[in-house]
């Protein structure tokens, strides 16, 4: 039975991330089923995992939508969060990486580090995130824990600290050795793994158990001045001051202790688990949480279930029989049924309906939520994902989550009248969970567009509009999102005047516009002399170009990259406007745009491949002729070649076809947004003509 966790001391936020197919769900049914949470292990490729809810993730076999539940293990709260380990879901780990305490890290044994392994690594190393290692899969043929903690280091830039050894591997897997406190361990088949059997260090592996515990010491004596006295001194080392000290320095970010075994056949989880505990740290060994008030000063939160209210809303989720769900992170404070909260972000005020804690899609009625802790609230009217919400009064925002831009479009319209409006209410829902996806309108063609981050993405969402929201709708095909810059610097003037019997209107500006660094965006600056055009006007000149960076001057994509100046104009006391100085800034940009020569940015995508060595050539020939740079390659064990290459996406569309037919299904690949980049002029030319309809 669930055990309330007594204190913030008890708790721990995890993540459980990684590369697709390397294991995170079914580790996760492990720890739902030994923690007494789960009766019946789900299987990912039966379709029943618990974490695995959404149909579309039943049929795929893989996490699309990152899933949250709570378990207990030796008298702590656990708070989990399945995260998905496809590219084209990054921002569910993005949001999630961003209210957790600490993560699972589990790599392929076979595999090892692969590329979005590398992402998710690195959006825990922006937040700052405490890792532990979980080398699954060691019962499969190729498995290697040795040459996975060198790609730790190689790939990922960390010092792995393996705190365990395989007992065995491939077929005969049949264990671990804890090096910390020298036993070995195995799961006994009959009870499905639950029941531990604990050993004495074999003969067979006494010196190599010996060779690594000391292995271990050595390197942890670097990170902690108790075990470098000892170790210095020879004097033994017990396994409580080991494991204070590797978890000291897991919290510093300064190792990553690694395990190993086969969440698959239930060896290995509840070493995890324990690890989780000892390792990984509570709300309250992680720094206080920092806001900046309405007057932008800096406002600190302690966890403190005493103090001031304060929560991120990370992660929305429409629901057909209750309003949206907002899950949260507290930070400060209490939270209770009924209460009434301050959107920040929004400036409104919001009622808390009901609390409810998440067991994936199943939910469970909670009378309050106190700090450290994450939940889920009903009843929010106005919040989005990354809003902060506070105590009435209160000002507190937290820095938000950065949700990447999407690169790829298509065109969706309802196959009738009746549906029409069904489909923009469907779309709007789901653009309230997904930060990622966006909706917009095309204004020559009348289309409606929905943009996300790659072709699964979109995909998704189409059958989520057939089978969830019953949306009859008719797709088009792919469209990639490009964007305009200017190659030169260049001048336009706009003016703008209007007289007539009603009230007359005058401004007159100079824009300059001129290239800026690649992904810097665009920036405005004022170069005039305060008496030349009052203020008041200058901030409507800037709004003016603001909305035109959404329009460019060659086929209206949004701009970017550039700089915009204000370097001359006039204005008349009685006759100027704010709309009318608006308007003319436009004009200026436009006719200043045209004359830096504009030019198209395409998406370019990171791609890696991984295919056996025979179908090198051919694969290496497609990619040449699409336009790609290979970056480099990478010869691994048994014959496999890793290829990476930087490829436009507008060259990328059903490449998974066709890399499947060239190979005979031997060869996968993974794929993410690098950069924008200029379109060749002989492909911008064709692009050109066909959005004009030349």
């Amino acid at each position: 039975m669930a055990v309330k966790a007594k204190s913030l001391a008890k708790i721990r936020n995890i993540g459980i991330m990684a590369h697709i197919d390397a294991g995170k769900t079914t580790t996760t049914e492990r720890i739902l089923f030994y923690t007494g949470e789960s009766y019946k292990m789900g299987e990912v490729h039966d379709g029943n995992a618990v974490m695995d809810w959404m149909e579309q993730e039943q049929e795929r076999g893989i996490t699309i939508t990152s899933a949250a539940t709570t378990c207990y293990w030796r008298d702590l709260q656990i708070n989990i969060i399945d995260t998905p380990g496809h590219v084209d879901f990054t921002v569910e780990v993005e949001r999630c990486l961003r209210v957790l305490d600490g993560a699972v890290a589990v790599f392929c044994a076979v595999g090892g580090v692969e590329p979005q392994s590398e992402t998710v690594w690195r959006q825990a190393d922006r937040y700052h995130i405490p890792r532990i290692a979980f080398v699954n899969k060691m019962d499969r043929v190729g498995a290697n824990f040795e040459r996975c903690l060198e790609m730790m280091e190689d790939r990922l830039g960390a010092v792995p600290l393996a705190v365990q050894m395989p007992i065995g591997r491939e077929d005969s897997y049949a264990g671990v050795i804890d090096l910390v406190r020298g036993v070995m361990l195995f799961f006994d088949e009959e009870s499905q793994g639950a029941k531990v059997i604990v050993r004495e260090i074999s003969e067979e592996y006494s010196e190599i158990f010996t060779a690594a515990r000391m292995a271990l010491i050595e390197k942890l004596a670097d990170f902690d001045d108790g075990v470098m006295e000892k170790y210095l001194e020879e004097q033994p080392i017990g396994a409580d001051e080991l494991d204070k000290a590797i978890g000291n320095a897991t919290k510093r970010l300064e190792l990553v202790p690694v395990l190993c075994g086969s969440a698959f056949k239930n060896k290995g989880v509840q070493p995890l688990l324990d690890a989780i505990v000892s390792y990984l740290p509570s709300p309250v060994e992680v720094p206080a949480i920092i806001g900046i008030d309405g007057d932008g000063h800096e406002l600190r939160r302690e966890p403190d279930p005493r103090g001031s209210f304060c929560a991120l809303a990370f992660k929305m989720v429409s629901d057909s029989f209750v309003d949206n769900l907002a899950f949260v992170r507290v930070y400060s404070g209490t939270l209770r049924q009924g209460d009434k909260v301050f959107n920040a972000s929004r400036r409104k005020q919001e009622k808390i309906g009901r609390l409810m804690r998440m067991h994936a899609n199943k939910r469970e009625e909670i009378k309050e939520i106190g700090a450290g802790d994450i939940a889920t609230l009903v009843g929010l009217h106005f919040t989005v994902t990354g809003d902060t919400l506070c105590a009435k009064g209160d000002s507190i925002v937290l820095d938000s989550i950065e949700v990447p831009e999407p690169v790829i479009s298509i065109a969706i319209e309802p196959k009738g009248k009746a549906d029409e409006e069904r489909l923009l209410d469907s779309l709007s829902k789901i653009a309230v969970e997904d930060p990622s996806f966006k909706v917009s309108r095309d204004e020559d063609t009348g289309q409606t567009l929905i943009s996300g981050m790659g072709e699964l993405h979109l995909d998704i969402i189409v059958d989520r509009l057939i089978r969830e929201f019953k949306v009859a709708a008719n797709v088009g095909q792919p469209q990639v999102s490009y964007k305009e810059t200017v190659a030169a610097t260049a001048r336009g003037e706009g003016k703008f005047e209007q007289i007539g019997t009603g009230k007359s209107q005058y401004a007159h500006v100079w824009l300059e516009i001129s290239p800026a660094e690649p992904g810097s965006g665009w920036c405005f600056e004022n170069r005039i002399a305060a008496e030349a055009i009052p203020a008041e006007y200058v901030l409507a000149i800037q709004r003016g170009v603001e909305a035109g960076m959404d329009s460019g001057a060659l086929l209206g994509y949004p701009v970017v990259d550039v700089r915009v100046a204000l370097v001359d104009g006039s204005y008349h006391e009685e006759d100027s406007t704010e709309q009318a100085f608006g308007v003319a800034a436009n004009i200026a940009l436009r006719q200043a745009s045209l004359a830096a020569g504009p030019e198209l940015l395409e998406p370019i995508m990171a791609l890696e491949i991984i295919l056996p060595e025979e179908y090198l050539g051919d694969v290496i020939n497609d990619l040449n002729a699409k336009r790609s740079q290979i970056c480099g390659m990478d010869a691994q064990n048994n014959g496999i070649q890793v290829v990476k290459a930087h490829v436009p996406l507008a060259e990328m569309f059903g490449y998974s076809t066709g890399l499947r037919s060239a190979t005979q299904g031997r060869a996968n690949f993974t794929m993410q947004f690098h950069a924008y980049a200029r379109v060749p002029d002989r492909i911008a030319a064709q692009i050109i003509k066909k959005v004009r309809g030349l």
